[in-house]
């Protein structure tokens, strides 16, 4: 496991459920120490003492900043071993095309985080959309309004163009990673972003607003920030077809807010997860338990991975080019 930071101890708790934790790294002794007396396994400072002294490794888990992941998995990928990636896969297509490359090289998995196709009211929506229930799609709307204080970025590589990338890298790729899971890829973008807030804290947006045209005629429209009062308020999609009118809405995508469908109505939806709690601010649906099922059941039963690398790659592709085009309109 490396990365010992927040999302890096909870990828360590399902390792040893799913599996067996055999060590963690982290640059920042004290984290690494920490996390390594929590679960009585060896702790290492650099990828190159842990690959070195830890022989009988399958899988790795990529948890460090965002801008360190290419380097990262493709260090673990060419050490032989399989890569679980945390979001986002990188922070340019050109990055996550290597990363493709060198797992194929090397006839490894790398399997991408996406774990909001996991909440229940999101996999129940995409299955009827996928059963053609909606009929035609005409537009939709994300609204992304969280909540990062100036001490959530403090001391910390969050708010670094280098290593964060962006608001939409950081907070919010899982919700872009949904407009390509359920209406596909992305023909035209216009957007506009502004720091409005956070200007002694961090190197880039905290506020944006994107159009976009998708190759399937569909209009949709990304409305998001950190900005929110104090909490979290409201992460939901809400789509507009031939046959229906539906809102996933909740702080999280966790709940249908409303629904209004020929013949058809979504209920008894199971109980999802809680958010991932970070104590002074919260995160998405903790939904690692169902990714890491599936990368037992890959490795274990040859079943197929929820996320193809090219999936995730598209997250990377929409996200650079909603920035590519707000910077040419940059206000």
């Amino acid at each position: 496991m490396i990365g010992c930071g927040k999302i890096g101890k909870r990828h360590a708790a399902f390792m040893s459920t799913f599996g067996k934790l055999l060590a963690v790294c982290d640059v920042d002794k004290n984290r690494a120490d920490a996390l390594a007396n929590q679960f009585d396994v060896p702790a290492f400072y650099a990828i190159e003492d842990l690959l070195h002294n830890i022989k009988n490794a399958t899988v790795a888990a990529v948890c460090t900043p965002n801008g360190l992941h290419a380097q990262h998995s493709i260090q673990l990928l060419n050490a032989g071993l399989h890569v679980i990636c945390e979001k986002p896969m990188a922070l340019t297509v050109e990055d996550c095309n290597k990363m493709i490359a060198v797992a194929e090289e090397n006839n490894k998995y790398l399997f991408c985080v996406k774990q909001n196709r996991f909440n229940p009211p999101v996999a129940a929506v995409k299955k009827l959309m996928d059963e053609g229930v909606l009929g035609k799609i005409y537009s939709i709307q994300l609204n992304c309004f969280w909540n990062r204080n100036d001490d959530y970025y403090l001391n910390s590589w969050h708010g670094t163009k280098a290593l964060d990338g962006g608001t939409l890298y950081t907070q919010f790729s899982h919700f872009i990673d949904l407009l390509y899971w359920m209406f596909g890829d992305v023909k035209h973008v216009e957007a506009l972003i502004k720091n409005c807030k956070h200007q002694n804290a961090i190197e880039f947006e905290d506020t944006g607003v994107a159009i976009l045209e998708f190759e399937m005629g569909i209009i949709g429209t990304i409305n998001y920030t950190v900005n929110s009062f104090e909490q979290n308020m409201e992460g939901s999609l809400t789509i507009f077809g031939e046959n229906g009118t539906l809102k996933i809405g909740g702080q999280y995508l966790n709940e249908i807010a409303y629904q209004c469908i020929k013949n058809y109505a979504i209920e008894n939806l199971p109980e999802g997860n809680a958010p991932n709690n970070y104590g002074n601010y919260q995160g998405s649906m903790s939904n690692h338990d169902k990714v890491y099922e599936n990368v037992v059941n890959v490795l274990m039963n040859n079943a197929n991975t929820t996320v193809s690398t090219v999936e995730a790659l598209k997250t990377v592709e929409i996200i650079q080019r909603i920035y590519s085009a707000a910077n040419n309109t940059y206000v």
